[in-house]
């Protein structure tokens, strides 16, 4: 006998009742009321193309990411930055952000339609948007700003040059990031579902298949934790999966990837379907997501695999905390398999893109309890966790305080000092909702000392990398999304800043810039600033490149010589200033 129609009933017997999974269950139930099925008119022709090359892609909507799904399109720029970005249809300029990180320097319009077109990763903007961006950013004294223009401040026309394409936020290569959101929701929307010239021919490849226990007495394969599962490419589809045996509750997961003609590059799969016997049972695509739920991505995926591994796999059934739109929630099972009386079946897994290449994976299936031979272990602790409440712990110098709903479930903490300010919280492959606060007590240490202290979480390197910490009388905190092993460190030593395409009492007349090189070893740096003259200057800090770069021609100054100062802090406190003279006439 295959599964129950009822989702309620199904989830009941996929996990223990406790007030955790019944407010999952809850929301499951709620959410069904925005139905996946509707079908949405985006309209084919009322945009045209950001940049006037053959549009390629390395990356595609929804693609997984560390915490979040991509929400929109990488376009490709032959490796190179300064191409001309248009803007895709009438509309105004409604948003400016400048940042070192993120989009980096970032555009949006907003279009009549009820649309907004982002624009990210640039490297400049048209002249217009540069005079006013640099007004603000002097009166403002800070380099990063957030502007939002009014709708008569700068309309734009289609086909208009709005920037130019960069690599700026981040560590991130030549592209043009762009995106299309409905304006009114600030909803993301895949760009490929507008009509964009983007020739793909490819099927999408998978590259891994697991299969799921979902409950204490299920198994497959004899275990009662996920498995791995062969295949081989199939005659009539394109795998075949090796056999498998199961009983109780399961779910399947694949991991894949798609191709686009033109490009190598390993993108997102658009959708997933999975059939059981010909019935349909799970169904996810990328039309659209919302930024309020885009963690929720911890639960679409094998979050343990990602951390562990760095695997993506992508669940074939929904989690009932999991929020996210993508799923057809109007299918009673929701991706899980129930399996009670013996039996041979078939499961059908289709992965496929925004334009309607296809991959199928078929799985056998049969239905048989055996003894488990390798069970899911449940490590018990000094720290219960119930999921719904708030929970502090305290051990040693170090609180953790979770609040309400940080985790999906309950579980037992793994709290433990490693040494003197270095404590293990939990583990990092278990994923949660919402971001805890982690306290080291400082009392013992003077005043000056404490000045100069930091929290830094361990990488998969064994690094300590510095997150954001408060210090507060006698404790430094941070509050974190991620589980896993932190310190409290001292950091003493100052950030090295040294002129990189001059020196000191150097004519720069043939200098379209001035360069400084930074860095700091320990906490990071942490913030910058610059003066020519004693007035204010904008530098912009490459961070690949590890230099700070202020434009000669960004003030006009009278006179022949001037004297540059740039101060540079870590984030511990650590301040090293440099000043030098430089000679060189401007134009009155």
């Amino acid at each position: 006998m295959m599964l129950h129609a009822n989702t309620n009933e199904m989830n009941q017997k996929t996990y223990p009742m406790n007030k955790s999974v019944i407010s999952g269950i809850l929301l499951v139930l709620f959410i069904q009321i925005f139905s996946f099925a509707q079908v949405q008119d985006y309209p084919k022709n009322f945009f045209c193309s950001p940049m006037d090359i053959p549009l390629k892609l390395s990356g595609t909507f929804g693609e997984l990411r560390p915490e979040h799904f991509h929400s929109g399109i990488d376009i490709k720029t032959q490796q190179k930055e300064g191409l001309p970005v248009y803007a895709v249809a009438d509309g105004y300029v409604s948003r400016i952000k400048v940042s070192h990180w993120g989009y980096g320097k970032a555009l949006y319009i907003t279009h009549p339609n009820g649309y907004t077109s982002v624009y990210g990763h640039l490297s400049a903007y048209n002249d217009e948007l540069e005079d006013y961006i640099r007004e603000q950013q002097y009166a403002k004294k800070s380099f990063s700003v957030q502007l939002f223009p009014t709708a008569k401040a700068f309309p734009v026309k289609k086909g208009q040059i709005i920037a130019y394409t960069g690599s700026t936020g981040g560590y991130v290569g030549p592209h043009l990031h762009f995106e299309i959101r409905k304006t009114d929701l600030s909803k993301p929307l895949n760009p490929l579902l507008f009509g964009f010239d983007i020739p793909d021919t490819k099927k999408p490849v998978v590259t891994s298949l697991y299969a799921y226990p979902l409950t204490a007495d299920s198994q497959v394969n004899r275990v009662g934790k996920s498995v791995k599962i062969p295949f081989r490419r199939g005659e009539k589809t394109d795998y075949v999966a090796d056999e498998v045996l199961a009983y109780g509750t399961i779910g399947f997961g694949v991991g894949a990837y798609d191709l686009l003609n033109g490009a190598n590059n390993h993108n997102g799969i658009y959708g997933m379907e999975m059939y059981v016997d010909g019935e349909l049972y799970f169904r996810s695509h990328m039309d659209g997501f919302s930024f309020e739920h885009t963690r929720d991505i911890n639960l679409h995926v094998d979050y343990a695999k990602h951390i562990d591994m760095r695997q993506w796999v992508q669940k074939c059934y929904v989690e009932p905390h999991n929020r996210l739109s993508i799923y057809d929630r109007s299918l009673p099972q929701l991706g899980y398999i129930q399996l009670t009386n013996e039996g041979e079946h078939t499961v059908l897994i289709k992965v496929y893109d925004a334009y309607g290449n296809t991959t199928e994976l078929k799985i056998p299936l049969r239905i048989k309890e055996m003894p488990v031979v390798e069970e899911k272990k449940v490590e018990v602790t000094d720290y219960p966790v119930t999921a719904v409440e708030f929970n502090k712990f305290k051990i040693g110098t170090v609180t953790v305080a979770f609040p309400k709903n940080t985790f999906y479930d309950d579980l037992y903490l793994d709290l433990k000092m490693l040494q003197d300010n270095v404590v293990q919280v939990h583990h990092p492959d278990v994923p949660l909702a919402k971001k805890f606060t982690l306290t080291f007590d400082t009392s013992s240490y003077s005043e000056e000392d404490r000045k100069h202290l930091y929290i830094a979480r361990y990488n998969r390197k064994k690094y300590p990398v510095y997150v954001r910490s408060v210090r507060k009388e006698s404790k430094v905190y941070t509050t974190v999304h991620k589980l896993g092993k932190y310190a409290l460190l001292s950091d003493y030593k100052p950030p090295k800043v040294t002129p990189h395409n001059f020196y000191d009492g150097k004519w720069v007349t043939q200098l379209k810039t001035l360069q400084f090189e930074i860095s700091d070893e320990l906490s990071g740096i942490g913030d910058y600033t610059g003066s020519i003259d004693g007035q204010w200057i904008r530098m912009e800090w490459d961070l690949k490149k590890g230099l700070l770069v202020y434009r000669l021609d960004d003030l006009k100054l009278s006179g022949a010589k001037h004297e540059i100062k740039v101060s540079v802090s870590d984030h511990a406190g650590n301040t090293k200033s440099i000043t030098l003279t430089f000679y060189r006439k401007f134009e009155e």
